[in-house]
């Protein structure tokens, strides 16, 4: 009889762990009945967010909680383990660990995995002391997605033990194109088939820092464009400082897409400038598609940088950016860094990780 295994997250929005959620429920579900709970929003308010969500609309449940917390949340979860028959939870952030740890407790179930994907929430002592109180009440198996967030948490937290599991992306499905492929590809987004590529696919909001990226762009010579995938709040007032800086025209915002390899397959160069990341998938997905990337040094990003094709920075160094991205376009490399990503960041080994720990 196959485990049911259920993993909870705060929403279902575009974003790095609910992709790592939607992913590990992809694959799990070939060895157990995986579904997820989202604490908030309904499955119509996610599904407009995000039609990928589709593929996997009857393993998803939503609890549509609003802001606060809520004992009715607490309730419907424990309704739904119990119809479900879960057996093993795994919960991803603060809300989530909140929530479906009381109610694991509550229902008695008996495993419980816990994934942290960042630390920097965790600059504020409220939400440390929440977290503490959290860990030492359901004991859950503690795991972080890179030695970074690892390191942060046996520092805040000694006495818990912490393993590390690296988030990885499916190498099967995040792939080069060819140079004709590539082609018809920018014609199909809408983008300059003749110009080298810069692109960051992320949220629009002000940890990704896109602003010192479009600042540097403006002045980057010759023939090149900027391409950002994602949305959210900063998305109008970036536009806005793009025609401002007269560089409306070779900025294309194409907001969430709910499908991302091609916009990978599209790019000649991927920069990822955050201000704080945990173990961010998107440069991995990129150099999967042989895409070189230029990254700030935050969290993880220095593991998964390929150290021959890849460039890393100091976080808001706009001097470094600049220099980074002229000497990625003069270069004309031919070495890709995709054998480094299938080396550090196969979906397969982080699935293979998890599985030992639910199973």
């Amino acid at each position: 009889m196959k485990q049911s295994i259920l993993q909870v997250v705060q929403h279902l929005r575009p974003g790095g762990i609910e992709t790592m959620a939607l992913e590990l429920t992809r694959q799990l579900s070939r060895y157990h009945n995986v579904h997820i709970v989202s604490l908030e929003d309904s499955y119509q308010q996610a599904l407009d967010a995000w039609p990928r969500l589709a593929s996997v609309g009857a393993q998803l449940h939503f609890l549509n909680k609003k802001p606060g917390v809520s004992i009715p949340t607490l309730w419907h979860l424990c309704a739904l383990i119990k119809r479900l028959k879960i057996s093993a939870i795994h919960s991803h952030h603060t809300g989530p660990l909140l929530y479906a740890g009381i109610a694991g407790k509550v229902t008695a179930v008996g495993t419980h995995i816990h994934t942290e994907h960042d630390v920097w929430h965790l600059l504020k002592q409220k939400n440390r002391r929440l977290h503490r109180l959290l860990l030492g009440l359901i004991s859950p198996t503690l795991v972080a997605d890179c030695n970074q967030v690892a390191s942060q948490l046996n520092h805040y937290f000694p006495t818990t033990a912490v393993q590390v599991i690296n988030n990885g992306v499916d190498m099967q499905h995040f792939t080069p194109a060819s140079p004709e492929q590539k082609q018809v590809i920018r014609r199909r987004l809408g983008l300059p088939a003749a110009t080298f590529l810069i692109g960051c696919a992320a949220r629009l909001e002000q940890v990704k820092n896109h602003s010192m990226l479009i600042d540097v762009f403006s002045k980057i010579p010759g023939n090149t464009a900027l391409v950002l995938a994602g949305d959210g709040s900063l998305r109008q007032s970036l536009m806005a400082k793009c025609k401002k800086l007269g560089i409306r025209d070779k900025v294309y915002f194409l907001g969430n897409l709910n499908e991302v390899l091609p916009f990978y397959q599209a790019l000649d160069l991927f920069c990822l400038v955050s201000h704080n990341e945990g173990l961010p998938l998107s440069p991995i997905e990129a150099q999967a598609c042989a895409i070189p990337a230029i990254l700030t040094d935050v969290g993880g990003c220095h593991n998964i940088i390929c150290p021959t094709t890849g460039t890393l920075i100091e976080p808001g160094n706009a001097r470094m950016l600049e220099k980074a991205i002229l000497q990625q376009i003069q270069s004309h490399q031919d070495n890709s860094p995709r054998p480094f990503a299938l080396a550090v960041a196969d979906l397969q080994e982080t699935v293979n990780s998890y599985r030992s720990l639910l199973t």
